[in-house]
């Protein structure tokens, strides 16, 4: 995969540069220090991704993107948080704040090779049909405030009429999806369907308890007490089982 650095630190292109030699699949073919010379670079090499800073002299990263008639995969690399929203409104794959870390870059990478597989396997399919891995970051706005939050940080969902709510640290957000459409992208060895209105994180049980009418009775980390089902019982049982 061919990729352009766009950032006007060049310490920042070097240091990206020699975090990315552990990732033989992605070849650097050139880098810019503005937005000008990154949309000439663009145009002329058609790299397959682009590691793109946004607050550069002259243009914005945002500003470069607008230029562009096709935009390759996007993703930022910033010492600025408050542009989380507006990365995702303009479909960038990750969001990776300077200095930046190993893991993220790795967690990207994998997003990137993940996105890149579902293409070549079904080219035209939705993405946002796609199964989810639990090492895949998602976004999650609930009216102003929004997060970027790791699958597997997420301990339970659960359904408010056609919103659910997503539990993650101390934070309890509603997003507009059911909990039938998250269950279908969701891994079941890590995510398991409770009952009719939970979904939870298996590697947030805290404790399990017997609970009423041949029922269980999770308690999760978070603290959250959720019963499931008897039906569910079952197939809780079965999977947790040796």
């Amino acid at each position: 995969m061919k990729a352009i650095i766009i950032d006007d630190e060049r310490l920042a292109r070097t240091e990206l540069k020699k975090l990315l030699q552990e990732f033989p699949e992605v070849e650097i073919i050139d880098e810019a220090a503005n937005a000008e010379e990154g949309i000439a670079k663009i145009e002329n090499l058609q790299p397959d991704l682009i590691f793109l800073d946004i607050q550069m002299p002259g243009k914005t990263g945002f500003d470069m993107l607008s230029q562009l008639e096709r935009s390759p995969q996007v993703i930022f690399t910033t010492a600025y948080d408050e542009f989380a929203l507006k990365a995702f409104e303009v479909n960038a794959l990750d969001y990776l704040l300077k200095p930046v870390e190993p893991k993220r870059l790795a967690d990207a990478i994998h997003k990137l090779q993940l996105t890149e597989q579902r293409e070549t396997k079904a080219e035209g399919e939705n993405f946002n049909n796609s199964m989810l891995s639990e090492n895949e970051q998602v976004f999650v706005k609930d009216g102003e405030r929004c997060w970027f939050v790791k699958l597997s940080d997420i301990r339970l969902f659960e359904s408010v009429g056609n919103y659910a709510k997503v539990f993650f640290g101390p934070n309890k957000p509603l997003i507009l999806k059911s909990l039938n459409a998250l269950e279908e992208r969701l891994d079941e060895k890590i995510f398991f369907r409770a009952n009719r209105k939970h979904i939870v994180n298996l590697r947030m049980i805290d404790k399990i308890e017997p609970y009423f009418n041949g029922g269980l009775l999770l308690e999760l980390k978070g603290g959250e007490k959720i019963e499931v089902s008897r039906r569910q019982t079952v197939k809780f049982k079965e999977m947790m089982s040796l």
